[in-house]
């Protein structure tokens, strides 16, 4: 029972910093339309540029990380400057293409600068200490974590829900072309999505890289998204972070239970078969919204 639990509370954390990332595609699709393959390397590069700020320049974490934020947002203009405002009227296909084209050009960047070859860990500034509750050892580590999502996941649903720039996605989510009848510059729009999902990509960056240390292998550690945004529903917040819980406590169990019986790796391929249940019974997830067009 004892280690049911631990694994239950390690892998509802870890599904919440799965739900953090998730959030880079919902923010993007519920504004734009536009299904962001690249996230797994926004995630890499946001890791990077931290681990950067803090091991290599020396700079204080709190510092480190707010450098680590002003990056994230100008590489969120810059890359919906450069690649996807001059594919504005292009067909959904074309820009899908371009973001599979951004994840490899990102990864050969990465390489480039030196960082691929980079396998470390951060200076620690979560603390590490464990923490008891009877006999079950929980990771100090996990439960800062688990509090940031959950912080993050609030702090953006409060941000759609009642600020203007929130209302202006929300309007824009729902059709283009009113939206910019009444005023509202879609451009602008598209440019704060793609900056709000290049932040959340990087802090999940670095809360995955405290957990499993920088490396390539983070942007593989991205896609597990992929699968969490299905299950929970393309335009819900709410449904990423439910989905990032439910996956990431499948993954969790699986590694505990399934593993010794059937070998290591089982977990791997748990999100997608959670993907493929779920959209069998709704296909347009958990907390997706169901369109229904009538002839």
């Amino acid at each position: 029972m004892t280690t049911f639990i631990q694994l239950l509370l390690a892998g509802l954390t870890t599904g919440a910093i799965y739900g953090l990332v998730a959030l880079g595609f919902v923010v993007i699709y519920k504004a734009s339309g536009i299904f962001n393959l690249a996230i797994g390397e926004f995630l890499l590069v946001g890791a990077f540029f931290a681990y950067s700020c803090m091991v290599q320049w020396q700079l204080p974490v709190w510092s480190a990380l707010v450098f680590t934020a002003l990056f994230s947002v100008t590489f969120g203009l810059l890359i919906e400057r450069i690649s996807i405002r001059p594919l504005k009227g292009q067909s959904t296909l074309t820009i899908i293409m371009m973001t599979i084209a951004l994840s490899l050009m990102l990864r050969g960047v990465v390489y480039l600068t030196g960082w691929g070859i980079i396998q470390s860990v951060y200076p620690p500034f979560i603390p590490t200490e464990a923490m008891h509750f009877g006999n079950v050892v929980f990771s100090q580590q996990l439960a800062w974590c688990f509090a940031f999502a959950i912080l993050a996941v609030i702090v953006l649903s409060l941000f759609f829900q009642y600020t203007k720039s929130g209302l202006r996605m929300r309007a824009v989510s729902e059709d283009h072309q009113v939206a910019q009848g009444v005023g509202i510059k879609i451009g602008d729009v598209f440019a704060l999505t793609w900056v709000i999902a290049a932040i959340v990509c990087a802090f999940g960056g670095v809360l995955l890289g405290s957990l499993a240390g920088v490396s390539m292998h983070l942007h593989t550690l991205g896609l597990r998204a992929l699968p969490v945004v299905i299950v929970g529903g393309l335009e819900s917040i709410l449904g990423a972070l439910v989905a990032g819980m439910i996956v990431g406590l499948a993954e969790t169990l699986a590694t505990g239970y399934l593993d010794p019986i059937i070998g290591a790796g089982s977990a791997s391929g748990i999100p997608y078969i959670i993907m493929v249940l779920i959209l069998l019974v709704r296909p347009y997830g958990l907390f997706g919204r169901q369109r229904i067009e009538r002839i």
